[in-house]
């Protein structure tokens, strides 16, 4: 990481920062892919299962690593301001957290996935593979926990790419271990769906021991002595992380929850209108990792210029990735839009379905570049460790207008399922403008840099 003067350096750095973390969410992507696509050659049994194991998964994964992802913020501030023994101590604080966390839901998991499953009336053949795969992606919970950490760490100071060489050369290994483990090749037990979860711990065990060789025989990562023998244990340093990371997770969870109730309100319409619904929203939950990958590099940078007492560049980088975000969004909107019956081809031969994926594909142009507001001006205000006010900003956008609205459409008016994309919209729409004014008055009060975003020089 280092100053930038121009708005022409300051795109470049976004740039440079952002491509790797994009490589980087569409690795991790394809792990889930991997195990999705080989459980479905397995069985349709063991896809299902994989499914309702993962939807289980999900929630509790993004919003966990929500709260351990608090280190990168915390940390690039820290390295901004000089304090490399700061640092230190803040990721080694992070990695006993990220231990802890990984025990407790290990132990919530033993007591309750039984019930959970239960509570679904699954038929057994469901049941057993769903119940088998989360079994085996426990065994790598504790290491992906801990991976989050020190892949927040490396992205604190700037070295994005590191951390897409990692991922990238672990992925021909997850794709071989599903193989062998789904299906029993050269000699390995034959475990179904249940092997995709084995192969992803398995995965992440590797990719957390290449990340800590990395860390320690690489600068400028090494300087730092992330693994020396001394503790830095600190109630202090806990506490920082927990008041960032806690909202910052809540505020996730809330989000990915409300997505997984939309989906269980739709399962009142037909069967073509559910797979066209989720057929377009993976859609433009793909391409939401542009804007995602824009975000956590944007509160890398503000974070750093924060801690560096630059609130001039800090203001200058929030707009910045704001804007960039934005337009990205259009132009892949217009795409979808454009080329929707194209894109919704992909996704299933039936005409029904194609047609109906099309017409919700309309809805992705607003829908897109009004998630890329709400979640860019979130990840600036991340980056000034502002995370309280926005998390109730976004609880209110999601719970209190997306789901109201959304419902209410459907429900009472003649625009059917079509309604709940409206209310994602507009919850959306409403958080980013929420968050968006609360990023002004931030920047306004408490870090007012005396410069006009409209005077950006080159």
């Amino acid at each position: 990481m280092k100053q930038t003067f121009t708005l022409r350096q300051k795109t470049k750095l976004i740039f440079i920062l952002l491509v790797p973390i994009l490589i980087t969410q569409l690795g991790m992507f394809s792990m889930v892919l991997f195990n999705t696509i080989m459980s479905g050659k397995y069985n349709a049994s063991d896809l299902a299962g994989v499914a309702i194991g993962s939807s289980i998964w999900n929630p509790i994964f993004t919003g966990l690593s929500a709260i351990l992802l608090a280190v990168s913020p915390i940390a690039a501030q820290r390295f901004g301001e000089k304090k490399s023994e700061d640092v230190t101590a803040i990721v080694k604080n992070g990695i006993l957290l990220a231990i802890l966390i990984g025990v407790l839901v290990i132990i919530l998991g033993m007591l309750l996935l039984n019930p959970i499953l239960d509570l679904m009336n699954l038929e057994d053949a469901v049941r057993e593979p769903a119940y088998d795969y989360l079994i085996g992606l426990s065994f790598g919970i504790i290491p992906l926990f801990i991976y989050n950490v020190l892949r927040s760490f490396i992205y604190a100071l700037g070295k994005t790419r590191v951390v897409m060489v990692i991922l990238l050369s672990a992925l021909p290994m997850n794709l071989f271990l599903n193989y062998v483990l789904i299906f029993g090749n050269f000699g390995f037990p034959e475990l179904g769906g249940a092997g995709g979860g084995y192969a992803t711990a398995v995965t992440y065990w590797m990719v957390l021991a290449v990340t800590i060789l990395i860390i320690k025989t690489n600068e400028p990562f090494a300087a730092f002595h992330i693994f020396s023998l001394s503790l830095h244990f600190s109630i202090a340093k806990c506490k920082e992380i927990l008041k960032i990371g806690v909202p910052m997770g809540l505020s996730t969870f809330f989000e990915t929850s409300m997505f997984a109730v939309v989906t269980i309100l739709l399962s009142q319409y037909s069967v073509t209108t559910i797979a066209a619904y989720q057929s377009a929203l993976n859609i433009v939950s793909f391409l939401y990792m542009i804007p995602t990958s824009i975000s956590m590099a944007l509160t890398v940078v503000v974070g750093y210029e924060v801690g560096a007492r630059r609130y001039k560049d800090a203001k200058i980088y929030s707009w910045l990735g704001i804007y960039l975000s934005m337009f990205i969004a259009l132009v892949t909107g217009l795409c979808v839009v454009l080329f929707r019956h194209e894109v919704a081809g992909f996704y299933s031969n039936e005409g029904a379905v194609i047609s109906l994926t099309a017409h919700f594909l309309i809805y992705a142009l607003f829908f897109q570049i009004s998630d890329a507001l709400q979640v860019t001006a979130q990840a600036a205000l991340r980056g000034y460790k502002d995370v309280n006010v926005s998390f109730i900003m976004t609880l209110v956008a999601y719970w209190l207008i997306c789901l109201p609205v959304g419902y209410g459409l459907a429900n009472f008016t003649d625009v059917g399922a079509t309604g709940y994309w409206i209310g994602l919209t507009v919850g959306l729409l409403a958080a980013g403008i929420s968050l968006s004014a609360r990023l002004l008055y931030i920047q306004k009060k408490k870090y007012n840099p005396q410069i006009s975003v409209l005077g950006l020089h080159e």
